[in-house]
């Protein structure tokens, strides 16, 4: 698939993937910031993409934030038709300050595609083996 990308920023670090075959582009930082326990910040990638509809671009975490220092990311769907400035929001959910340095890697996007649904109000929907069953309701 050919992604079209527009730098917005003279400091944009390309999006690429780290290894052949890997599912997420790493996004990276373009400033140096410390994110304080509790803390949610957008880090801003200056970068837009052109993609095909019928895709999404998803934000992700990277596997080593949230192990190493619980960082996650919140949000993150990107629409096809999207060309804005691409960002990252993270939160700290650890218990100290977690520095982030310019040009760390910080989340990845994972293009995937996308169904479109079609919605039929109904009065009656069919019965399952979970049916309203929540959390827990295949046992603990």
């Amino acid at each position: 698939m050919l992604i079209k990308i527009k730098k917005l920023k003279p400091d944009c670090i390309v999006p690429s993937y780290a290894r052949a075959g890997d599912a997420g582009l790493d996004l990276c930082s373009l400033e140096d910031y410390e994110l304080k326990p509790g803390e949610r910040k957008v880090f801003f990638t200056g970068f837009a993409l052109e993609f095909p509809f019928g895709y999404v671009a998803l934000v992700k975490d990277k596997g080593s934030l949230p192990f190493y220092g619980g960082i996650h990311t919140m949000g993150g769907v990107f629409d096809a038709g999207y060309r804005g400035e691409y960002s990252a929001q993270l939160i700290n959910l650890g218990d100290k300050p977690y520095e982030i340095k310019k040009g760390q890697k910080i989340a990845q996007l994972v293009i995937v595609p996308v169904a479109t649904a079609e919605l039929e109000i109904t009065d009656e929907l069919s019965p399952s083996e979970r049916g309203e069953g929540r959390l827990g309701s295949s046992g603990k």
